[in-house]
């Protein structure tokens, strides 16, 4: 690690977490608790959230959350995404590392936070059939939407970038289950199967859309304002999500898979390249799980 330039890997560290040196403070108290949390070392959820290939599943998510028109508005009438949207994607980090590692106080108090804040994002989108509707971002058909193509994509990201999963892909989709209900979703899939058929319902019923705004959400998404070390491993990980999503979604977000000529690239060799150099410069336990794993060995528990 120490032969990584000291100013690339705080770039990364600081993309990923807002801190460019000593973790931020929120991981540190993972260590606090009185109960081991929704989820232990050796669960689905740790296995698939621990990996590098999160960084393309995020990528991922993000494109494809910005195919309902609901999500999208709220993004855009209510968040300051372009001007902080290494803010936003420090705020996004924290929920999820609360849920995966913290205790279950630490994870409904994230939740909370979240869904406190979601109360103001309300106002009005026209949906995939040309229809006006309101929205409020608390929604259960706007939080069911990010969800599942949350789910989707850091089991797809996992299953090309990552190990075994304790319990297959089912496990995963059953365990961050969890993570829906406290979000307020009532019925969210518990198998894959049954993620797939949602996510085919969705497309099936054309509550999806795709328009200008797409457009420019897309066009943000795959130059972000990150620090010019990090756009070329940036752009192999863009590349990757695309290679990782469905041909129907490609097409509705108006990509395609990197290409010289008629020749597909190496996206997926390259991107294994480019997320293992990560878990070089980062190392292999992220400063969250160390501390949960400390919380639950003065817990006692196994």
């Amino acid at each position: 690690m120490r032969n990584f330039p000291r100013e690339w890997q705080a770039e990364v560290k600081r993309t990923l977490t807002g801190s460019p040196d000593a973790p931020p403070e929120w991981m540190q108290l993972f260590a606090e608790g009185d109960d081991a949390g929704y989820f232990l070392p050796g669960s689905a959820v740790w296995a698939v959230h621990r990996g590098m290939p999160t960084l393309v599943a995020g990528i991922r998510a993000l494109l494809m959350q910005s195919l309902h028109p609901g999500v999208l508005a709220g993004v855009h009438d209510h968040s300051r995404f372009r001007e902080d949207a290494l803010g936003r994607l420090a705020r996004t980090t924290r929920w999820i590392h609360a849920v995966a590692y913290g205790s279950t106080a630490d994870a409904q108090a994230a939740t909370s936070s979240v869904l406190r804040i979601h109360e103001s994002v309300r106002g009005t989108y026209v949906d995939g059939t040309g229809a006006a509707r309101d929205y409020s971002a608390n929604d259960p058909e706007l939080l069911t939407w990010v969800h599942v193509t949350f789910v989707d994509s850091f089991l797809e990201a996992h299953k090309r970038w990552g190990g075994p999963i304790p319990g297959g892909p089912d496990a995963y989709v059953r365990e961050w289950a969890q993570a829906g209900r406290l979000m307020g979703i009532n019925s969210p899939p518990l198998s894959e199967t049954e993620l797939k058929r949602e996510l085919d319902a969705w497309f099936a019923t054309g509550a999806l859309r795709a328009d200008q705004r797409v457009a420019e959400t897309v066009a943000f998404i795959r130059n972000p304002p990150l620090h010019p070390s990090l756009k070329p491993g940036y752009r192999v990980l863009f590349q990757g999500a695309v290679l990782s999503l469905e041909p129907q979604y490609r097409e509705m977000l108006g990509l395609r898979q990197a290409r010289l000529g008629p020749l597909p690239l190496p996206v997926k060799l390259a991107t294994s390249a480019t997320l293992a150099v990560v878990r070089l410069a980062l190392g292999r336990m992220s400063p969250s799980e160390r501390a949960a794993r400390q919380r639950i060995r003065k817990l006692g528990a196994p």
